[in-house]
């Protein structure tokens, strides 16, 4: 018997399926706050370019939900979900089985409904910020030096997609050393032998062929920095995990020094990209999801 709180969540996906548009399968995107997220819109404009009928849609779950909301997937069938802040940790937790970055991050983004009927817990946000990084730099991690500013789910995240994609040296950044540490290990962790994966300081910026801000500093109207431009120089790459302002006070300080500099909105996109895949079978029509990430909402 499942609880009063998936009992809840039941009924409101089964509204949500009842509407006069008939989708075959439903695959959502859970989270708090999550009203703002682009993925229905990312997701629905890629099913319908593959013919799919199917449809994506945002359920606001709060933190202590992650265990109803998989159980209400498991309930009703749905063919995926996605999962944001804060309910990452939980469904790690609570998925039947887990791919082998979230054993090491605890964190995952997607879960995937396997064909025996189990849920698996899986990161596409790893893969995401290398695809995208290629996508917009056209660079690959593998020998690169990063400097990775932050050391939470996001930087951990990063992290280990640029260890596993063979990059030489990541730098963490971050006040709290514990967590510093923490993310290293996870880089370390991905990479094997090689150990990339170390605790260094705003020193290190200047060396880095590649900046990553993988902290919340400049979200919304945040008018903050996450570190000073000028330790940026040109011939750098650096990228900014932010997508909502697209040009954060960062980014356009950057740009104004000549410093090739990119958001997160590709990351956003071929993260959903793996998801999809992982979802249907299918190749991902990545520059519809692109498209529709970027059109006025």
């Amino acid at each position: 018997m499942i609880s009063a709180t998936a009992d809840a969540w039941l009924l409101v996906m089964l509204k949500q399926m009842s509407s006069p548009v008939k989708v075959k399968r439903l695959a959502a995107v859970i989270g708090d706050p999550v009203r703002h997220s682009r993925s229905p819109a990312i997701h629905n404009a890629a099913f319908a370019a593959v013919g799919l009928n199917w449809g994506f849609t945002a359920f606001e779950v709060p933190a202590g939900g992650g265990r109803d909301a998989l159980q209400a997937m498991r309930t009703l069938g749905l063919a995926g979900m996605s999962v944001t802040m804060p309910l990452k940790a939980e469904v790690a937790a609570a998925a039947d089985l887990r791919d082998p970055e979230v054993e090491v991050l605890k964190a995952a983004n997607c879960i995937v409904a396997d064909d025996d009927g189990q849920l698996r817990a899986v990161n596409t946000d790893t893969a995401g910020f290398v695809a995208a990084l290629n996508a917009d730099a056209g660079v690959d991690p593998e020998g690169m030096r990063v400097a990775l500013l932050g050391a939470g789910g996001a930087a951990r995240a990063v992290a280990w997609g640029l260890a596993a994609a063979g990059a030489a040296d990541i730098a963490v950044i971050n006040r709290t050393p514990d967590k510093s540490r923490a993310a290293a290990a996870v880089a370390n962790a991905a990479a094997g032998a090689a150990e990339p994966g170390r605790v260094a300081s705003f020193d290190d910026v200047a060396d880095a062929d590649l900046v990553v801000n993988a902290t919340s500093v400049g979200m919304g109207s945040d008018p903050a920095m996450p570190c000073d431009p000028e330790l940026v120089r040109p011939g750098q790459v650096a990228v900014d995990l932010i997508y909502q302002p697209t040009q954060t006070p960062w980014l356009a300080a950057l740009r104004a020094r000549d410093v090739a500099a990119h958001n997160g909105l590709s990351m956003l996109v071929y993260q959903a990209a793996a998801a999809f895949e992982l979802w249907t079978g299918k190749a991902a029509p990545v520059e519809v999801m692109l498209q529709a990430a970027t059109a006025p909402q």
